[in-house]
């Protein structure tokens, strides 16, 4: 028997060479395929739905096409630059519709805040708002773009795991007040609660509670200001389809409705492949697992031992809120609610308690703050001849409180509280215009997208969640195995998923025996738009303390670390590098908003291959 076994496990590593599997077709996982493809591998990608994309893909019903998640792509060069790197332009594939403005706020008490990408509407939008706030809104900005710097173009393009890669930025980090939240940091530069809540709310995109999360996170209000918030016509959906024809171009292939039920590995804790629900085992030398990263851990390595993400580790999570979505069509609306644009969020009579209610106290409360995507009004293909397609978001409890909601029986009831209140604030009538809907609630989450309790993008981003906190993008329980997506650094949103597949990929190098090299695509710039007035030069407030730059070392998984000694103040730990998302959700960053386009970053050196040699 043991024979039989080792020369099977022998066989296994000889047929995977130069192979790499990649467990679903998420923007992370096509991400890391695209990459790998281009570097000779013999990519195949599997996923359990008939469609690529994973929460970005779509659904079409009765001539209505619902974007399932993420709405807006912020930070459009991580698009560019990962099609570049394969040979593609990007512009080419896939057309991105800049939005203006970016999205609309609407009170309950009647006052509205517009966001946009000109600095001189934003100073005229926060004047007559608050005048005595527009010092301190300008002082936010700065202290933004010092986190943008650190967070985003620093932590949040190399691997976070290794030990000393977080000691070596807990100084930055103490300067850089992350023990302070983001609400806190908003709180302390404005004093309209307006505006407190369009400069904190963004967290909640990206699955985090505002009152609790690093203000690290106010990076997001950075990536508004310098790429913009962009549309991709025809969905995500549309960016996803794309992916796989890169891949399938370098010879990949991409199956679909097919679910892997475990990642194989051997005793000596290689994995050489997956096995899937009916049996059929896909020999690899690499896996990239793009389920969420409790799945991964939890069910596709239910049979192998495991130091450091058990399952009783993972229980004590803390995961982010669940989502209840509506998506509906309507009927002959193209020329109604004409103040109501592609993005809008419709905030509730509390803030600070509901978020409570929602994370905390796992409490379904009676009032609600929602999101409505009204895409139709960039992009009319998402719907019949003068109809409408909405989406409308609501956060909620996820499945692992124990507070009673069952929503195979309470779905019609808050689907109706729902109603009541797009009616009221935003949408009036419109119970007469719906035809074609689809309901999303936590239990669609866990079943559809195999997310622990149905968690809307998986570990909620708390400060000891993030960065190093977080599972990291090499596995350090087997040998061969990556990880991308939400749930791993730099963590949720469309660009910091792309970025985890551009981790991976340069973690694991080119293909055993590949001399060949990719011809790039000449980079295509942004589409420019028309030109807008120069802003006026401004003296800069109270400089935020520089970020000092933390050096990139190869990367490799390592041994169990011991834990780091207690600091003395423990709020100040790492924060995930992360572009939150917009207010619109994004299964990545935070709405965002060009003054102007962003200037060309310098040219990248060749990347050298990082990450653990493969044996």
């Amino acid at each position: 028997m043991q024979r039989d076994s080792t020369e099977k496990t022998m066989s296994m590593n000889t047929e995977g060479k130069g192979r790499a599997v990649v467990i679903g077709a998420g923007l992370g996982g096509l991400a890391a395929a695209m990459r790998l493809s281009a570097k000779g591998w013999n990519v195949t990608v599997v996923d359990k739905l008939d469609r690529p994309g994973g929460r970005g893909s779509s659904i079409t019903k009765g001539g209505y096409r619902f974007d399932l998640g993420p709405t807006i792509v912020t930070v459009p060069d991580r698009l560019r630059e990962l099609w570049a790197d394969c040979g593609r332009d990007f512009d080419k594939d896939v057309k991105l519709v800049e939005m203006d403005p970016f999205y609309k706020i609407l009170f309950p008490d009647g006052e509205s805040y517009t966001a946009y990408g000109d600095d001189e509407k934003v100073k005229a939008e926060v004047e007559r708002i608050s005048p005595r706030d527009v010092e301190g809104f300008r002082h936010f900005m700065w202290d933004a773009k010092a986190r943008y710097e650190f967070g985003y173009e620093n932590l949040g393009r190399k691997p976070m795991h290794k030990l000393w890669d977080l000691i070596k930025v807990l100084p930055t980090f103490g300067m850089l007040r992350a023990d302070r939240s983001v609400y806190n940091h908003a709180k302390m530069m404005v004093k309209d609660d307006h505006l407190r809540f369009a400069l904190s709310f963004h967290p909640l995109f990206i699955g985090g509670d505002p009152f609790n999360v690093t203000s690290m996170y106010i990076l997001v209000s950075q990536l508004e200001k310098k790429f913009g918030v962009h549309y991709a016509m025809g969905g995500v959906q549309a960016i996803a389809d794309a992916g796989v024809k890169v891949i399938e171009s370098h010879g990949g292939k991409v199956m679909l409705n097919t679910e892997v039920d475990e990642i194989m590995v051997t005793r000596q804790g290689k994995t050489t492949g997956v096995r899937l629900g009916d049996g059929t085992e896909l020999p690899a030398e690499v896996v990239v697992s793009n389920a969420d990263a409790g799945h991964t851990y939890k069910r596709l390595l239910r049979n192998t031992t495991r130091w450091r993400w058990t399952d009783e580790k993972l229980d004590k999570k803390r995961w982010s809120m669940g989502l209840f979505v509506w998506y509906f069509g309507t009927k002959g609306t193209k020329n109604m609610w004409k103040d109501v644009g592609h993005h809008s969020v419709v905030v509730g009579p509390r803030y600070k308690e509901h978020v409570k209610d929602i994370f905390i106290n796992g409490k379904l409360a009676d009032d609600m703050s929602l999101y409505v995507h009204r895409p139709t009004v960039t992009d009319p293909s998402a719907a019949p001849a003068g109809d409408d397609t909405f989406y409308v978001l609501s956060p909620v409890p996820h499945l692992g409180h124990d507070n009673g909601v069952d929503w195979s029986k309470d779905m019609e009831a808050y689907k109706a509280k729902v109603l009541k209140v797009i009616e009221e604030r935003l949408l009036p009538g419109v119970a007469d215009k719906i035809t074609e809907e689809v309901v999303f609630t936590p239990e669609t989450f866990r079943d559809r997208y195999l997310s622990p309790f149905g968690a809307g993008f998986s570990l909620e981003p708390r400060i000891f969640q993030s960065a190093w906190f977080r599972p990291h993008n090499v596995s350090e329980e087997v040998d061969g195995l990556y990880l991308t997506g939400a749930g791993t650094h730099p963590g949720a949103g469309v660009p910091s998923v792309i970025g985890s597949g551009e981790l991976v990929a340069d973690m694991i190098g080119a293909a055993p025996g590949f001399t060949g090299e990719v011809k790039a695509a000449p980079k295509a710039e942004a589409p420019k738009p028309a030109a807008k007035p120069a802003p006026k030069a401004e003296p800069k407030p109270a400089p935020a303390p520089a970020a000092a730059p933390a050096a990139a070392a190869p990367v490799k998984a390592e041994t169990p670390a011991p834990k780091p000694a207690a600091t003395p103040a423990p709020k100040s730990a790492p924060a995930k590098a992360v572009a939150p998302k917009a207010a619109p959700a994004e299964a990545a960053p935070a709405a965002a908003k060009p003054a102007a386009p962003a200037a060309a970053k310098p040219a990248r050196a060749p990347k050298k291959p990082r990450g653990k040699a493969r044996k």
